[in-house]
């Protein structure tokens, strides 16, 4: 094993971004920083003719989610095809080359984050591209349980129970998860990911009202100018940024449209007011998953932020008036968090301290409900939960299965998916058949 360690966190969304840590000879972990000195790097490829070059277009995640199908990106009137596997292996390998710049030696072993609903297929594809592009992957860990190690959650009472709720809002999803610590042993209690909002919604709203503001100013629209909103979401991006740690931001784009620059100053106030409907609906899963798990505000003893777009006061004051008497934790940077918790598993996984955490352990468990087909008298598929969402593995059930008179054959079918009668909602893992 190399006396230096690569550990880092590959997220999902296609502008939350992959951050670098390693060990120092020292055993201290610290954020490597890119060619262009920046703590967080896009996880993307972009291509020119025969050349690979690197900027942001897609995620890691994403692209092994999409499994053999193709991705298409185009430049100029050029369309190429490449399979996303292979993009993935060449965004690992540019972050092994970025590692091995810093620290002047080679970097083969990795510690993984992946989000807890990534099923075994999606986790053996991120596997598979890592060791592709020269890693030796040490574990994959869920980013909820890295969350939780970043702030040595269960460490400080390791005998005591609690609940802890790790809401990550990154670019273009937001997922909100429950998790029980008992001993020091994370068990996840109940999950919810939406993929319809996200930090680029935030971004999107701010760049509808830099577009209307020119319209008022030049009686242009370039609503429907894709080149001219991509220079306003850009500038939005940057001022909402900006706006996480000042009371107003200014939008300079140059060109914008027919040769005419645009400059207009945004205030935060007027930011959350645009964003008003967005922040609601950030904050509602909270609730919902709460009341599925049968848990209430009072019952959390700590909030863990994660996500470049949790930076966002009026985001965190919310969050905080809906945990009044809970521990919000939001000192390490929320895009950063993750991977220091990686950082944390894989000190653990070779036997270095950083500081003084003890050993830790996640439970495996039902990334979604396991079901168990039946057939009842009238022909209809009906579905039982047997392992719900959340539950320990390896785990046992008992289930009896009744029918009409004495039965010649029994067929049986597990499946995995959400608790519902529709077929649509589950597919196959395993068929059965017995004769009596």
């Amino acid at each position: 094993m190399s006396s230096e360690l690569l550990f880092f966190s590959v997220k999902p969304g296609g502008s939350v971004l992959t951050v670098l840590l390693c060990f120092g000879q020292d055993g201290r972990a610290e954020v490597v920083a890119n060619d262009a000195g920046d703590r967080v790097t896009p996880a993307v490829v972009a291509y020119r003719d025969t050349e690979q070059r690197y900027c942001l277009i897609d995620d890691v995640c994403q692209l092994v989610n999409k499994g053999e199908k193709p991705v298409y990106e185009m430049t100029g009137e050029m369309t190429r095809q490449v399979a996303p596997q292979d993009v993935a292996r060449l965004i690992l390998h540019k972050m092994k080359e970025t590692a091995q710049s810093a620290l002047g030696a080679d970097v083969t072993e990795a510690v993984i984050t992946v989000p807890f609903e990534f099923a075994h297929a999606q986790k053996a594809a991120l596997r598979a591209a890592a060791e592709a592009a020269g890693f030796r992957v040490l574990r994959l860990i869920h980013e909820p349980a890295a969350a939780l190690l970043a702030y040595d959650i269960g460490q400080d009472c390791p005998s005591g129970k609690s609940h802890v709720l790790v809401y990550k809002l990154g670019g273009t999803s937001l997922s909100v998860t429950v998790l029980q610590v008992n001993g020091g042993m994370f068990r996840v209690l109940n999950t919810h990911t939406d993929h319809s909002i996200g930090g680029e919604s935030f971004t999107s709203a701010l760049a509808q009202h830099l577009a209307a503001e020119f319209k008022r100013l030049f009686k242009q629209d370039v609503s429907s100018n894709a080149r001219a909103m991509l220079k306003l979401m850009n500038g939005a991006d940057m001022a909402k940024h900006s706006l996480s740690t000042l009371g107003s931001a200014n939008c300079f784009v140059d060109s914008l449209h027919d040769g005419m620059d645009f400059d207009c100053n945004i205030s935060r106030a007027r930011f959350e007011l645009l964003c008003s409907s967005l922040f609601n609906k950030s904050v509602q899963p909270i609730r919902t998953l709460l009341e599925t798990t049968g848990l209430s505000t009072s019952d959390i003893n700590k909030v863990v932020l994660c996500g470049g777009s949790a930076r966002i006061p009026r985001l965190q004051q919310m969050i905080k008036d809906l945990f009044a008497d809970v521990e919000l934790l939001s000192s390490a940077p929320p895009d950063e968090v993750i991977a220091v918790g990686a950082a944390m598993e894989a000190g653990l996984l070779v036997g270095r301290e950083i500081g003084s955490s003890p050993e830790s352990v996640t439970v495996e468990a039902c990334v979604s409900d396991i079901l168990l087909k039946e057939v009842d008298e009238t022909g209809a598929e009906v579905f039982s939960v047997l392992l719900p969402s959340g539950t320990p593995l390896p785990a046992r059930r008992h289930h009896i299965l009744s029918g009409p008179g004495r039965l010649a054959s029994l067929s049986r079918e597990t499946g995995q998916g959400t608790c519902t009668l529709s077929r649509s909602h589950a597919h196959s893992l395993a068929r059965t058949h017995t004769l009596s």
